[in-house]
């Protein structure tokens, strides 16, 4: 109707509508409009005061004043506040200073301004609150495409075979006890949760280090909840549990696995040991391990990121980890819509760090680097028994 009606008439439509619900302050806050504007259309419409055709709404030179018609160097002064305001280049501009902290300024130089006139001052020169975005990924290798490529027709193949894959990461390691956990849930008022105020390790009852495998193939995941040390061993004997009670039951027969994983970390590309434990686990089931890495600044790429750890995250949002059961409970309910489930283990051994792998024992893994960047792409095969 807005569109349709000049400025009395929207009034005292309004007016009547106000009366006709018997609230005010309900039409002004759907119309967007003051209460004052609805309440003065009502004593138009109980005086009986109409529309006449012509008729102006306002006198000549009628209604408020632009701040910067009221101060011509308001202006001047406010941008000069802004300054560095951006990105020459670009038309977009911003500014960390607060509305508060504008408008002392301004008033100590003499200007005298309101925090919703400033605002709109501020929006009107083209300004706006922007918040850092996490789009600055380092410098792409300039095999980063076709490593892309690479990783795919490799998942295509084992995928045409049947064979499994899987994407490997370890997530963020959380401290137990009654911490902050981010988000939030519907509660009700008697039954917030208070946390500690600080997250210190001295606090905590130990941490959780969840390290995930997801199965791009069956849709599952599959978390070693460690509580010791993120280290390549750790890495492995996460897969290797998932292959001893979930792979071998998913893939009968099978006897070749696709790894897609991050370039660092416990299952980094320069890892002697990550390779080592391989070989291992490699020759414990006799089966070809084939390891896809991705390039470097692409982990946010990896599959688990965003079809598992993604998940996880939000159904514990806003739930302390008081106990490693806890995290073990909250992550083997993690479902979604089209399918997900996931199968949580305590992992309670120890991990030490530090261990070093020589020359010679590298040089004895049965590994066959491939052709297209060997580092990033190789096939650990069983060694003789």
């Amino acid at each position: 109707m807005h569109a349709l009606l000049n400025e009395k008439q929207w009034r005292q439509y309004l007016a009547l509508e106000a009366k006709e619900r018997g609230s005010v302050a309900q039409v002004a806050q759907e119309a967007q409009v003051s209460q004052n504007t609805i309440r003065r259309g009502i004593r138009e419409v109980e005086a009986g005061e109409g529309y006449t055709l012509g008729q102006r709404q306002r006198a000549e030179g009628g209604g408020r004043k632009k701040e910067s018609e009221k101060d011509p160097t308001l202006l001047s002064d406010l941008e000069g506040l802004l300054e560095p305001k951006g990105d020459p280049m670009s038309l977009l501009k911003w500014t960390c200073k607060s509305v508060a902290h504008l408008k002392g300024a301004l008033h100590a130089m003499g200007h005298t301004i309101a925090d919703t006139a400033l605002r709109d001052v501020l929006l009107s020169l083209g300004y706006r609150l922007v918040a850092n975005k996490k789009n600055l990924e380092g410098s792409s290798h300039q095999d980063r495409d076709a490593q892309f490529a690479q990783i795919k027709q490799k998942c295509d193949q084992f995928e045409a075979c049947g064979d499994p894959i899987i994407s490997v990461d370890c997530k963020k390691k959380e401290l137990i006890g009654t911490f902050k956990n981010n988000g939030r849930e519907w509660q009700a008022k008697e039954e917030e949760t208070n946390v500690n105020v600080y997250d210190f390790l001295s606090l905590a009852d130990g941490k959780a280090i969840p390290y995930g495998i997801y199965d791009l193939v069956h849709n599952r995941g599959f978390v070693n909840v460690g509580i010791d040390h993120d280290t390549a061993a750790f890495a492995v004997e996460s897969i290797r549990r998932w292959w001893q009670q979930s792979g071998k039951a998913l893939y009968p027969e099978k006897r070749n696995l696709l790894i897609t994983a991050d370039g660092g970390g416990s299952n980094g590309v320069r890892n002697r040991l990550w390779k080592k434990k391989l070989q291992e686990l490699a020759n414990e089931e006799q089966i070809a391990i084939t390891v896809a890495h991705y390039p470097p600044a692409t982990s946010k790429w990896n599959k688990i990121e965003h079809r598992l750890f993604s998940f996880i995250s939000i159904n514990w949002r806003a739930k302390p980890l008081t106990s490693l059961e806890v995290v073990l409970e909250l992550i083997s309910h993690t479902t979604t819509t089209e399918g997900l489930t996931v199968t949580a283990v305590k992992d309670s051994q120890t991990y030490p760090t530090g261990l070093k792998v020589t020359d010679e024992e590298l040089a004895a893994l049965n590994l066959f680097s491939d052709a297209f960047h060997g580092e990033w792409n190789y096939t650990i095969k069983p060694q003789a028994r």
